[in-house]
């Protein structure tokens, strides 16, 4: 099962946020994400808060169903209109995600995005994406979520290879996400995405290389790759700890991602943030970028995570319980934690190092200062951004960034 929520305090009935966070809201982004619980099966890697029809059956009735899903999710979006109060922002960027959010009809997703539009209006170059399956769509399912405002999509690949896939309980075809992208184009989709995973249990180099050349073929502008986590709970942990399948390694992931790299570079594509790539700045995922700078985003839907003006909430994970506390014109919030300067500078430096901007040095304290001089002499960061101000990875120190964070934070 998903993993637990943090502590936190209490959330008002009403989801009211404190005065300070609403000030000066007017200057920073807005974004939405949409979260959709729903999996048609479970991936063995898997510890999203996503839920299969088994999973739910008998334990939320009709309130955790997906069949009315969107207009749930389209109550909480109208609580955040009257919790947002006057704030004039139109929405930058929506994102949504789960679980397979292409799961429902495409005119749910549509449905949601009308609320945002209704409530809060979209800015005219509003980035709006969703995450999909390759197998749960097709061409008239992209072509109805084209024309209803969707203009970025991200296809979930992790690998070419059959026998990868397996490893991760992944039921696609390979050639599918590629096929998908295709036709994303063919409906119109300004930008498409390839998500893969690199470092599962039996694949070697050159099935890396195969999937990085297969996700090249098909043509997105934009790449992610990331490291496999064995999170704990799941069903791969259980067959590692079984011994059925090896542990995955650290220095095959390092290894791993310098292949990446240099065959995404190769082929044109630049990183901006440690785990992407895109072949330009308009390719870039500016929803993403939104959590990466500290903006504001409000996130809907079960155990989806909001953050607005350094307050930081969470709902209740379950689709039942969400649901209910909605039908009874209560927050869904389980639990909420204000942000003190510390945090936020200390929060600045860990999402920000990521970047291929980098963090002002100037966010650095005493030992944060003298590790980063030790780390810019140890190759980990850029020399050039280094002497204008700002802390920048180097290659060696994109395959070290969590230890370079440490030290920097210090």
């Amino acid at each position: 099962m998903p993993s637990v929520l943090p502590d936190g305090e209490p959330v008002p009935d009403d989801g009211a946020l404190p005065a300070h966070a609403l000030t000066g809201a007017a200057d920073r982004p807005l974004g939405f994400y949409l979260h959709v619980p729903y999996c048609a099966t479970r991936c063995g890697y898997c510890d999203f808060n996503t839920y299969t029809a088994t999973e739910l059956r008998g334990t939320g009735g009709v309130l955790a169903s997906r069949d009315n899903y969107a207009e749930t999710l389209a109550d909480e979006i109208r609580l955040a209109r009257k919790v947002l109060g006057d704030d004039p922002r139109e929405v930058r960027t929506v994102f949504v995600g789960g679980g397979t959010p292409t799961l429902l009809p495409a005119a749910d997703l549509v449905r949601m995005l009308a609320a945002i539009r209704d409530e809060f209006g979209l800015a005219a170059d509003a980035e709006i994406t969703t995450e999909a399956n390759p197998e749960s769509v097709g061409p008239a399912y992209l072509e109805e979520l084209r024309a209803g405002g969707f203009n970025r999509i991200s296809f979930g690949m992790q690998s070419a290879k059959q026998h990868v896939l397996k490893v991760l309980d992944r039921t696609h075809t390979p050639g599918r996400p590629e096929a998908c992208v295709g036709e994303a184009r063919a409906a119109g989709f300004d930008h498409v995405n390839l998500d893969l995973i690199y470092g599962t249990p039996g694949e070697t180099d050159d099935d890396w290389r195969a999937s990085l050349d297969a996700a090249l073929g098909a043509g997105p502008d934009h790449i992610s790759a990331y490291a496999l986590i064995v999170e704990e709970g799941t069903q791969l942990a259980r067959r590692i700890r079984r011994g059925e399948v090896p542990m995955t390694d650290d220095d095959v992931h390092a290894d791993r991602y310098l292949i990446a790299d240099s065959v995404l570079a190769g082929a044109g594509y630049s990183w901006y943030e440690v785990s992407n790539w895109a072949t330009s700045e308009a390719g870039r995922c500016l929803h993403n970028e939104l959590y990466w700078r500290g903006a504001d985003w409000w996130g809907a839907g079960p155990g989806a995570h909001s953050h607005v003006g350094g307050v930081r909430w969470w709902n209740v994970k379950h689709p039942g319980a969400y649901a209910a506390a909605l039908a009874e014109g209560r927050s869904p919030g389980a639990g909420r934690e204000l942000l003190s300067a510390e945090d936020r500078r200390v929060e600045r430096i860990l999402l920000e190092l990521r970047l291929v901007e980098g963090c002002p040095l100037e966010l650095l304290a005493e030992a944060g200062l003298a590790a980063s001089r030790k780390a810019l002499a140890d190759g980990l960061l850029e020399a050039g951004p280094y002497a204008r101000g700002r802390a920048v990875l180097t290659l060696r120190g994109r395959l070290l960034a969590d230890a370079v964070v440490r030290d920097l934070v210090d």
